[in-house]
């Protein structure tokens, strides 16, 4: 018999419930105990949103990510915490301050049983998980630091499924692709080095599994899909070899996000009962995975997409287990997502308003699993077992393809005149930056920030309001004119160079302009996790894009009336719009990606007309979308910069385009990066001490850039002091007239204390170093 399982499930809630739960236990407004209990009962109530599975996953829950939690019980804390640290502390005050920083009393994880801790321990780095819009925390391995077993989060996990009476696979993060995520913090410290001791402690956990009687375990090597080196080849042999035997449990090692290509034979050689591949990403891998299948080996077979919302063609996806369990036989065959169901809104059937007909094409993560369990009944008991939702999927792709909403002729012909003329400027950066430099008369070190502001309680009380018809649109629109007015008033007398508006009108910086165009459609409950507590709703692509009408010109507009500082308009690039929605399955991702910059540039036009001197393009997902082979990357990295150039080519030398980029590494695509065309590149750094700098040391940019000199994602503080010191370590790299101040990213999820100290002290320290070079002293 073939079995139903899955990889992973939504940890935040139907209703961003662990949103809430965290965020109170932050405020104070909960206890530990009460967090805990919130949680374990977030956790029941995930386990019995997958039922009818023969494997629900246990340990994939995280109160803000998986891989802190197995690098804090793994003991591996960066020296700086260490003295903040107590053993004695609740584990989930720890994460948070490992994952948030500490900044002082007032700033410590709320909790009783967590010391405040010294002022200024930055949070540990954090950047995006492969491919995709979520983020984890970067484990640091340090010299003379080695791994010791501090919590057994799986063991506990799963033992409170089973007594919950959950049929539970544990999931554990695997040894080897910890390690490669992670990051040395000397370039001499070999992270393999560091196997023997991991290597001893997951063979107690699979004991201690086994025993508390785990029938699987499964264990995550998501790096078997990159490029590997003969070393982390080898890692791999040694530890499974390691591995094996290590308990009664059988171990299913689960790859994802990608196809094995090179690395298949060595995957299919680690000692293990069963081998998951994502058949979405890369379907062609089965039939060679079936020719060199092991004897006995099991394979768990990704047949339903874990990363998108399209309902799935259960014939095909039917077909395709078919195929495999006449090779091998069902016994061997488990049914599963292509990768855990993490990036799935959780449930479409609490979608009351959203139109009938999309509505239809759709699955979110509990439907998901009621593929899963469809497809396994379709292997093990026939087709006729599962004749009417054959007959459903059917009608649903059937509609989908001849609906008239998704192509639109004036789209098409439009994307059909585009010419290579489309893609340039009317001059280089070097002329653009004369001009530009007459007409906005900056200092140097321009001061700025990304664009966001934070969206308060009655900021969102306010956009609630007005959704549900108790706040008028004359109320609401005076409501986000005060914001503004106040916002513009507080960054003129902090002293900022160049301001924002604040984007308080804005629920998204991708949902906001999805919400406005045509070809898209958003969700009430449609949440992902992106980090820790933050969730984001990313709308659906399902057909071609079109812009009824400007979208920002109004609120920039009024914004610049009320300053006479230059004000930045505001957009969301064309790939970031792409990557971070839901994005339609029919057509290459490159054409939809040039629909996008379309409407974009016709905004960039208007944002012009309305008089604003500077347009911020964002594309913090630029190095997000990289495919993960690097054979890939230059088909890629090619329409991607084509299309944020078709976004701002139409602007006039005179207008300054910026773009911003958070948690990228630079270095292997920054000819792309300067291939982009803008004039001021803001960058997160502040986290990385200046790593990403290192770049720029060697290559010669040709624009301005802003790197990152406050931490937005941790609470923190910045003193004047800390802030100088980065400015002048930017200086060490850079020009001083390419540098720009600024924060890593927007202010939106900060406080406004916290974000108006933050920016005095920054301004400070950036008139400090102006002085110093006003007056020829040595800045770097």
């Amino acid at each position: 018999m073939a079995l139903a399982t899955n990889l992973g499930f939504p940890r935040i809630g139907p209703a961003r419930e662990l949103k809430k739960l965290v965020e109170s236990y932050w405020s104070k407004q909960l206890t530990l105990d009460q967090l805990r209990v919130g949680a374990a009962q977030l956790r029941a109530a995930n386990w019995k949103l997958q039922s009818g599975l023969d494997h629900v996953p246990a340990g994939d829950f995280s109160l803000y990510d998986h891989v802190l939690d197995t690098a804090a019980s793994l003991s591996l804390v960066p020296a700086r915490f260490r003295p903040a640290l107590s053993p004695a502390a609740a584990i989930e005050d720890n994460l948070f301050a490992l994952a948030r920083g500490l900044g002082g009393p007032s700033q410590s994880p709320a909790g009783s049983s967590q010391a405040a801790g010294p002022i200024g321990i930055p949070a540990m780095e954090m950047t995006k998980w492969f491919d995709t819009n979520y983020h984890y925390i970067v484990p640091e391995l340090e010299e003379g630091v080695r791994p010791v077993l501090a919590w057994n989060k799986p063991l506990e996990t799963f033992q409170e499924a089973k007594a919950a009476g959950v049929n539970a696979r544990p999931v554990l993060l695997g040894p080897v692709s910890f390690l490669l995520l992670s990051k040395p913090k000397s370039p001499a410290l070999d992270r393999f080095a560091l196997l023997p001791d991991l290597v001893a402690i997951y063979r107690k956990q699979l004991r201690d599994l086994a025993a508390a009687g785990a029938a699987w375990v499964q264990i995550d090597e998501p790096c078997l899909v990159l490029d590997l080196t003969p070393e982390a080849k080898a890692a791999y042999k040694s530890t499974y070899s390691s591995l094996a035997g290590a308990g009664t449990a059988k171990l299913l090692i689960a790859t994802y996000f990608g196809g094995l290509r090179d690395n298949l034979d060595l995957a299919l050689s680690l000692p293990s009962e069963a081998l998951h591949l994502d058949l979405i990403r890369d379907p062609d891998q089965l039939l060679t995975a079936l020719e060199r299948l092991p004897a006995g080996k099991s394979l768990s077979l990704g047949v339903v997409d874990g990363r998108n919302v399209w309902r799935a063609d259960l014939d095909r996806a039917l077909s395709i287990a078919e195929r495999a369990a006449d090779r091998i036989g069902p016994d061997r065959l488990l049914i599963a997502p292509s990768c855990s169901l993490l990036h799935a809104p959780v449930d479409l059937d609490l979608e009351a308003t959203l139109d009938a007909e999309i509505k239809s094409w759709l699955s979110f993560a509990v439907q998901r699993v009621r593929e899963v369990v469809a497809i396994t009944r379709g292997i093990n008991q026939g087709r006729s077992a599962i004749a009417s939702e054959l007959e459903a999927s059917r009608a649903a792709t059937e509609s989908r393809r001849r609906s008239t909403r998704v192509h639109h002729p004036q789209v098409q012909a439009r994307l059909a005149g585009v010419t290579p003329q489309h893609y340039r400027r009317a001059s280089d950066v070097a002329q653009r930056r004369r001009v530009q430099a007459e007409r906005l008369g900056l200092p140097a070190l321009p001061t700025t920030t990304i664009g966001s502001f934070p969206q308060t309680k009655e900021v969102r009380q306010a956009r609630a309001g007005f959704v549900s018809g108790t706040l008028s649109s004359a109320a609401y629109d005076q409501f986000l004119r005060d914001e503004i007015t106040r916002t513009i008033r507080i960054q003129e007398a902090i002293g900022l160079d160049v301001l924002v508006h604040g984007e308080f009108e804005r629920n998204d910086m991708v949902e906001y302009f999805g919400e406005q165009l045509e070809g898209y459609v958003s969700t009430k409950l449609g949440w992902v996790q992106s980090y820790g507590s933050r969730c984001v709703k990313p709308p659906l692509i399902y057909g071609d894009i079109r812009r009824p009408r400007p979208m920002t010109v109004e609120w920039s507009r009024f914004a610049q009336s009320q300053t006479d500082r230059i004000m930045k308009g505001m957009l969301t690039g064309p790939v970031t719009m792409l990557q971070w929605s839901f994005v339609r399955d029919d057509q290459p991702r490159s054409e939809t990606c040039k629909q996008l910059a379309l409407v974009l540039r016709d905004e960039v036009s208007d944002l012009e007309a309305a008089g604003l001197k500077a347009v911020q393009v964002d594309e913090p997902a630029l190095r997000e979308g990289l495919p993960l082979r690097r054979s890939d990357w230059a088909e890629y990295l090619r329409w991607a910069v084509d299309c944020f150039r078709l976004s701002t080519a139409s602007a006039a030398d005179a207008t300054q385009i910026h773009t911003h980029m958070c948690y990228s590494e630079f270095n292997d695509i920054i000819q792309s990066i300067a291939d982009l065309d803008a004039d001021v590149l803001s960058i997160e750094n502040s986290r990385s001490a200046g790593e990403l700098l290192e770049v720029f040391a060697r290559f010669e940019y040709p624009a301005q850039i802003g790197p990152g000199v406050y931490d937005i994602h941790s609470p923190r503080v910045p003193s004047v002091a800390e802030v100088e010191s980065l400015i002048r370590a930017n200086l060490k790299a850079l020009r001083p007239w390419q540098v720009w101040v600024n924060p890593d990213c927007g202010l939106k999820t900060r406080g406004w204390d916290e974000v108006k100290q933050s920016l005095v002290n920054v301004v400070e320290a950036t008139r400090s170093v102006r002085a110093a070079l006003a007056s020829k002293q040595p800045v770097g």
